[in-house]
């Protein structure tokens, strides 16, 4: 079995290949090496007999195609994006070709070249908007929506914000479309905050690595807004059960798109989160306070309910555990360094 990863060299993309390799694929890494830091993702990679890695952009299509007729992958997971809603409101024409005509160039690919694998589609909790019809309560450390006790579920209508929102809502609706029109096994997974082991983050995607790589090295921590805002986190151990579940079940699943997140057990805010370094740490962060950034909705939860009728998953790793685990591998790479 063959699995291709796009953005195979990024945090979930790694974390993604070395499960997929130690389950014995031979896995392929696609990356473009933009980011920083991935090298060293690489590099891990590449000390595995069953892992390659090609430095390729998703916007080339006729580079992408070859590589795909190349492989013929029975899985295809397509981790590849511009990933930062500040970054889309700053230069929205790349995060288009990135996002959206990038993962139009990898539905193509599959179509034509390998028409059979499974597509398992990063999507993203941004595809919902601002949420601003629901009622949000505030309490002395968070937001809630009592309205949606469960989180919010698929059924929610879509609503883009932000080109980020726009660029992923148009590849989210691709992907499901291609498996209506043209039978690709494909699914779109809206994926809530997730963090864990090789994540390096940057300010304004990755928060949770973001925030314990600044606190582990004493950096200040800027906190936008109230720092009341709430997500659902979920470490990627438990995402990459997702995957495997969905290439078990993908007879049953293909076309469809699930809300995957830490659901209402997982959840944390800021100023939560911050309390929880602490305690792990035994320092206080240091933080400074700043305006609201566009586009940052108060309170995401996932419904996952479906993804656990249909997918049978369940997150297994609670927040305490899994941000302690994240802060180990931090220290761990700090002692290399």
């Amino acid at each position: 079995m063959r699995a291709l990863i796009t953005g195979g060299c990024g945090f979930i993309g790694t974390n993604t290949a070395l499960r997929f390799a130690e389950l014995g694929y031979h896995v392929i890494a696609l990356d473009d090496l933009s980011r920083p830091r991935v090298t060293d993702n690489r590099r891990r990679l590449e000390s595995l007999a069953n892992i390659e890695c090609i430095q390729a952009d998703i916007r080339d299509a006729d580079r992408l195609a070859r590589i795909f007729q190349q492989v013929r992958p029975d899985v295809v997971v397509h981790l590849a994006a511009q990933v930062a809603v500040t970054t889309s409101v700053r230069d929205p024409r790349f995060d288009f070709e990135v996002n959206a005509l990038g993962t139009f160039n990898v539905l193509e690919a599959i179509r034509q070249h390998c028409p059979e694998a499974v597509l398992i589609n990063s999507s993203t909790n941004k595809v919902y908007g601002g949420l601003d019809d629901l009622e949000v309560h505030e309490t002395e450390t968070r937001y809630s929506l009592p309205a949606c006790p469960h989180g919010i579920p698929e059924t929610r209508p879509l609503d883009f914000h932000s080109p980020y929102g726009c660029s992923k809502g148009a590849a989210d609706q691709y992907v499901l479309d291609y498996a209506r029109i043209y039978g690709l096994r494909s699914v779109s997974l809206r994926q809530s905050c997730i963090y864990g082991p090789h994540q390096y983050g940057m300010e304004d995607q990755g928060w949770l690595a973001w925030m314990a790589l600044a606190h582990t090295e004493g950096r200040q921590i800027t906190l936008y807004g109230t720092g009341k805002q709430v997500r659902d986190v979920l470490f990627v151990d438990d995402l990459i059960d997702c995957y495997l579940a969905v290439v078990e079940r993908i007879d049953d699943v293909a076309g469809e798109a699930f809300n995957i997140g830490g659901g209402p057990e997982n959840t944390t805010s800021l100023i939560e989160y911050l309390a929880l370094l602490a305690e792990l740490t035994g320092r206080t962060p240091i933080t400074r306070t700043a305006p609201p950034r566009p586009g940052d909705q108060k309170v995401y939860i996932s419904d996952i309910r479906k993804a656990t009728d249909r997918l049978g998953w369940r997150p297994k790793i609670g927040v305490g555990e899994g941000v302690a685990r994240m802060l180990d591998w931090l220290n761990r790479i700090h002692v290399a360094v």
